[in-house]
């Protein structure tokens, strides 16, 4: 797949796994519109990237205001005309036990991490089937295919992206458009200290797993050949997760109580 002259989207795009994408896509020739809420953090991304470049675009995006999408979309087609990939990277994560959790943290991390990568996908998609290819990604987690404590909401979330773009795929076979779910475990990112508490309120701390995780960049170096490939699931994950992953689904029970004495933060 030659990424020349195509056009990127990616949002999330202002640290981590978003920046690492955007590094990747432009070394190989793509164009790219960077969004985040973070005008500052994506015009930094840009100046490392290449800041005198023209293949570059800064489009502000907040996810959790689904009536921009339909405005941003058009903006973002009015930079290159076109929009090949779309990447929906942005979200945040949870640390917090349910019964301290408000209801509104649960509707904010479903409204960011689900209907954030649903809206944003329904206005590009027509653009998609009309040039006749493109390609979808989601950023999920492997807490889209099991959950463990302190994550409800955000597993939660996961798990409906799965259920979305595995169905969203269905639909997009005969218009040529490939939609491909990224499964990352820890990585080692501001995703933990950015993860929202019961409250709302920020977690503020790196958590353990991510601490000695591969870095953004390492991770997708790891998956940049699968996802060329158009793959439909990519997990990457260290091997006791990879583990945990078939162990959900050939014995559900004894993952459950092996999860229930981890430390999962």
């Amino acid at each position: 797949m030659t990424l020349k002259n195509k056009t990127v989207w990616i949002t999330g795009a202002s640290s981590g796994i978003g920046k690492a994408f955007a590094k990747a896509y432009f070394k190989e020739g793509a164009n790219l519109i960077l969004s985040s809420r973070r005008t500052e953090a994506l015009e930094e991304v840009k100046t490392e990237i290449d800041p005198s470049s023209d293949r570059i675009q800064i489009l502000p995006l907040d996810l959790a205001q689904s009536n921009t999408f339909a405005s941003k979309t058009q903006e973002a087609l009015s930079f290159f005309g076109n929009i090949d990939v779309l990447i929906n990277n942005g979200g945040i994560s949870q640390r917090s036990i349910f019964e301290e959790t408000d209801l509104d943290t649960i509707r904010k991390l479903m409204e960011v991490n689900f209907f954030g990568s649903v809206g944003l996908t329904r206005e590009v998609l027509p653009s998609m089937i009309e040039q006749g290819s493109g390609h979808i990604i989601a950023t999920s987690s492997v807490a889209g295919k099991f959950g463990s404590k302190f994550r409800t909401g955000y597993a939660a979330s996961k798990h409906a992206l799965h259920g979305f773009f595995d169905s969203l795929r269905q639909e997009c076979y005969e218009h040529n458009i490939a939609v491909t779910l990224v499964c990352p475990g820890p990585i080692k990112t501001d995703i933990t200290k950015n993860a929202v508490t019961g409250d709302g309120s920020s977690y503020g701390k790196m958590g353990d797993m991510h601490e000695d995780a591969m870095t953004a960049d390492e991770m997708v170096a790891n998956i940049w050949s699968p996802l060329m490939n158009r793959k439909e699931e990519i997990v990457i994950a260290p091997l006791k997760i990879k583990l945990a992953l078939w162990m959900k689904r050939l014995n559900p029970s004894l993952l459950n109580k092996i999860l229930k004495n981890q430390k999962v933060t």
